[in-house]
């Protein structure tokens, strides 16, 4: 990964089971769920890269917990 706005191969495969799961579901995945799409064990792990996601502006949330964010375009 080079360059603050390059995302790495797990944030894209994050990103695209969170638009998936939306799809598929009407509401976002859980920590677990995305973890499961990913390949991530470690909730801890997930969240780590929701927050470096978030703070870049790729996805944003409406209330603290996880299960609130959305795609940012």
């Amino acid at each position: 990964m080079s360059g603050p706005g390059v995302l790495s191969d797990r944030q894209v495969a994050i990103l695209r089971v969170i638009g998936d799961w939306i799809t598929e579901h009407g509401e976002a995945p859980t920590v677990r769920e995305i973890g499961a799409g990913v390949g991530l064990a470690s909730t801890g792990s997930v969240a780590y890269q929701l927050g470096r996601l978030e703070a870049r502006g790729h996805i944003g949330r409406t209330g603290h917990r996880w299960r609130s964010c959305r795609l940012c375009a």
